[in-house]
């Protein structure tokens, strides 16, 4: 593809035909209409939002934050997460503005830095980009997986009760089945896909704030204020001591939470007003999800009266603490904890919504990616149907992240380690954009109509800062002594991602992928 000269100016009609716009600016960057373009501002939000899904990203993760440094991590540690993401989302936003395309993040990276560096730049971001997606649904679908599994437990009496509940196999059967839906609702139309996005956002913010209160309401004994926001818990039992070090980890809950968010530049080709809904999509998903996840993380906290005991796996709930919290809620009050199981539903719906959107994202970048040659088999899973869906993706999509939760059977140590990319190789996909942004493209770069001013730059280098930062502190051990079991395994994940792509790339694919190519003659 040619590269882009100057300022651009969408052509509307006397109506202000917006599709007919974005269809143009569309061809401007090398590509044909071929996805339905029925996505609103508001539809765009939803899907992001829920692929954050605070009920999701929090619920699974409260564990972590109770066991590095409790109430005091989670409740500062969250604002100061999200304020740091929020800059990251404002430079993916500015950059998204300028070149509204499914590819993303490869697409950005290519046109940032130029033709003798475009190829690899995108090869390297697509590659960290897509694995991170997949990761990211099999983390979610496996979670989801995990607690029906405790669901089952407590509503047959629970661990101390006589409760049963199903093995490692019967868990990857559930996360199968639940792929296999997600697949099939991602085969609908867009513009079903649309309503299940304006939905599960809508379940999202209520089932927060039902949460947020009921839970604490409930519960016969509360937390004190003194300890929801001063209690810092060093007793971790895994021979981490250091105050720092234990505040560090535990940030790993919100930054894992706060991830995803890249969705609404994925679908930018089927939105209207795509330059500027994408980014309003970023952004306010980002905005949304500090403010009522703060609430979830104090409503749930003034809940946690005993953390060994939370985590203690002896508990009815096995060791997790959320669905304890929720089950001692009404069984201290009512005499059965049937009401907890309930509210466990409601964030089970939450994250089932949370993995469909996650298949939408995953498709759209599949589709793009393979539409510019950099996937095998390129030529079907870029198709789309008689719906405009690229319904290919959307099963390769399924199909790869079931096989990447497989690794749970030999080891969960290694399952670990695969969903590890969920969060740092993700991360490192946003960061190289916005590293060229700041460095190659420093002078080249033409804003959409969002942008960040003078102030672009200045939020770059922060944002990309940040994440050396992250990646950096969450390939650090969290357990002592490091033993096969307790090492951390997260640098050997990454690692192993990019010297996968760096080797793919010497060894065959610099002679064949030019980066994204124009389709608009085919």
């Amino acid at each position: 593809m040619e590269e882009e000269q100057g300022p651009y100016h969408p052509l509307r009609d006397q109506d202000g035909d917006a599709i007919s716009a974005d269809d143009t600016r569309l061809k401007q960057l090398g590509y044909k209409q071929e996805l339905s373009r029925n996505l609103s501002a508001i539809a765009s939000f939803s899907v992001t939002f829920s692929i954050i899904s605070v009920l999701t990203g929090l619920s699974t993760t409260y564990n972590m934050g109770l066991t590095y440094g409790g109430p005091v991590t989670m409740v500062y540690g969250w604002p100061i997460v999200g304020l740091l993401t929020l800059l990251v989302g404002l430079s993916m936003a500015e950059i998204c503005s300028a070149y509204p395309t499914s590819g993303g993040l490869y697409f950005w990276s290519a046109k940032l830095s130029g033709k003798r560096w475009g190829p690899l730049a995108a090869w390297l971001t697509g590659w960290f980009n897509i694995v991170g997606q997949w990761a990211v649904t099999t983390s979610v679908d496996f979670s989801l997986a995990q607690l029906i599994n405790v669901i089952i437990l407590l509503s047959s009496g629970g661990r101390n009760g006589g409760g049963t509940s199903g093995d490692k196999y019967a868990v990857i059967g559930i996360h199968g089945g639940i792929l296999f839906l997600h697949a099939l609702i991602n085969s609908l139309p867009i513009s079903y896909l649309s309503l299940f996005g304006q939905l599960a956002a809508a379940w999202n913010i209520v089932g927060v704030f039902v949460l947020m209160i009921l839970i604490p309401c409930v519960a016969t004994e509360r937390a004190s204020a003194k300890f929801v926001f001063t209690h810092f818990n060093t007793d971790n039992g895994d021979g981490v001591n250091n105050k720092v070090y234990i505040f560090v980890l535990g940030l790993l809950m919100s930054q894992y939470t706060i991830t995803g968010y890249d969705a609404s530049a994925h679908m930018t080709e089927e939105t209207k007003n795509a330059d500027t809904n994408g980014p309003k999509g970023i952004i306010s998903s980002i905005v949304v999800s500090i403010i009522v996840g703060w609430g979830y993380i104090l409503g749930i906290t003034f809940a946690a009266t005993n953390i060994p005991y939370l985590l203690d796996e002896t508990n009815d709930a096995g060791g997790y603490a959320i669905a304890e919290i929720f089950y001692l809620a009404f069984k201290s009050r009512y005499g059965s904890g049937v009401g907890g199981i309930i509210c466990l539903g409601v964030v089970g719906v939450a994250i089932f919504f949370c993995g469909m959107s996650s298949v939408t994202s995953n498709s759209r970048m599949a589709y793009a990616f393979s539409r510019d040659g950099a996937m095998p088999f390129s030529s079907f899973w870029h198709k789309v149907n008689k719906h405009e869906v690229p319904v290919n993706a959307v099963w390769l999509s399924a199909l790869v992240s079931f096989c990447m939760a497989l690794t749970s059977l030999g080891s969960l140590v290694a399952f670990n380690a695969m969903v590890s990319i969920a969060t740092i190789g993700l991360y490192i996909a946003y960061a190289l954009p916005i590293f060229l942004r700041v460095t190659l493209a420093h002078k080249s770069f033409v804003p959409g109509p969002f942008n960040l001013g003078r102030y672009g730059v200045l939020v770059g280098w922060i944002s990309v800062l940040w994440v050396a930062t992250i990646s950096v502190l969450f390939s650090l051990p969290v357990a002592y002594p490091i033993t096969i079991e307790t090492l951390n395994y997260t640098p050997v994940a990454v690692g192993g991602l990019l010297l996968t792509t760096v080797l793919a790339w010497i060894l065959r694919a610099r002679h064949w992928f030019k980066g994204p190519i124009t389709n608009i003659n085919e």
